[in-house]
């Protein structure tokens, strides 16, 4: 279940937005990116779909790029404060004790959900060329009627 706030969740584009991605994040209410965008215009397209949320990839260059955070919290919606980095490794915050209950990366073009100290830790994958044998994905969050929170990837490969 996607839950009544769905928050679209991507990454890793390097210059490319698949049509796959725009269908999957087609329904979102926020859409958060965490870095790596290769291109302003992937931001200006997402932002058709909805509000757009990004920090800067250690492949990020430009002035565009340059107006973008490398780390950033935020309130997505009541009760879902997420801290969105590139690269996890570079996390110089606790996100616990910044009251986040979930974490954004990417830089690993590897999907990942888990869950460490009561923090949800979400890497939607690559969503842009493919590297090396990595699947291609982004990923989404949701926050249910009961407050519970959840999170999925989605494959933008044919099955």
């Amino acid at each position: 279940e996607r839950g009544r706030a769905r928050i679209g969740v991507i990454s890793d584009t390097h210059g490319l937005l698949r049509p796959a991605a725009l269908h999957a994040l087609r329904d979102s209410r926020l859409i958060l990116h965490a870095g790596d965008i290769g291109d302003p215009e992937i931001l200006e397209r997402l932002a058709q779909i909805a509000p757009v949320l990004a920090v800067r990839g250690n492949n990020d260059f430009g002035d565009w790029a340059a107006c973008l955070p490398e780390t950033l919290i935020t309130d997505c919606v009541p009760g879902l404060r997420a801290l969105i980095v590139h690269d996890l490794k570079t996390l110089a915050c606790d996100a616990r004790a910044a009251g986040c209950v979930v974490v954004v990366s990417g830089h690993s073009h590897r999907p990942l959900i888990e869950r460490r100290d009561g923090v949800l830790y979400l890497n939607p994958g690559s969503a842009g060329p493919r590297r090396f044998r990595l699947p291609v994905s982004c990923g989404w969050l949701g926050l249910d009627d009961d407050g519970r929170l959840h999170a999925g990837i989605e494959s933008l490969e044919p099955d």
